[in-house]
């Protein structure tokens, strides 16, 4: 199977290849060998969302908001 390189995938088609591998695995229809290359992809998927989410909430962070709460502009950020 030849599989996109996680780096490379959106958040979107990230969750959605980790949503099909959970799927998969508790179906329990894999081998175990498949099922433990499933499960380290997943694990790698997960941990590659949860920094794209991290990444979105800082730059979510960086928004200015005024006395009244609303957002009057932003700082810049730096993600490295």
């Amino acid at each position: 199977m030849d599989e996109p390189d996680i780096e490379s995938l959106s958040f979107e088609a990230a969750l959605a290849e980790l949503e099909t591998i959970v799927r998969s695995l508790e179906s329990g229809t894999e081998p175990l060998d498949k099922a433990i290359e499933l499960y380290q992809r997943g694990d790698r998927l997960k941990r590659h969302c949860e920094g794209r989410l991290k990444a979105a909430q800082a730059r979510i962070d960086q928004i200015s908001i005024d006395a009244d709460g609303k957002p009057i502009g932003t700082s810049s950020f730096d993600a490295g």
